[in-house]
């Protein structure tokens, strides 16, 4: 079983916020960039949306989730880089 690909629809139902607040959590660096599956179409792995969602739970601070953003972004370079 590998990493899921959720399409915007299915993160914002995750997420339980609408559109616009999604895109202003990803500029304010508090939830993970798309992944671009072509011109019009991108996703988020499923494994992403759920570790922010968990630390959004547990209480994590703006700062701590915006570091576990930063390594989950971190970890997709590792991953095409190797």
């Amino acid at each position: 079983m590998g990493t899921h690909l959720l399409r915007l629809d299915r993160v914002l139902g995750a997420r339980g916020i609408r559109k616009t607040q999604h895109y202003a959590d990803i500029q304010a660096g508090l939830f993970t960039r798309p992944v671009k599956l072509g011109k019009r179409a991108s996703a988020w792995p499923s494994h992403e949306v759920a570790a922010i969602n968990q630390a959004r739970i547990a209480g994590k601070s703006e700062s701590e989730i915006r570091q576990l953003v930063a390594k989950l972004e971190a970890a997709r370079t590792a991953v095409a880089e190797g």
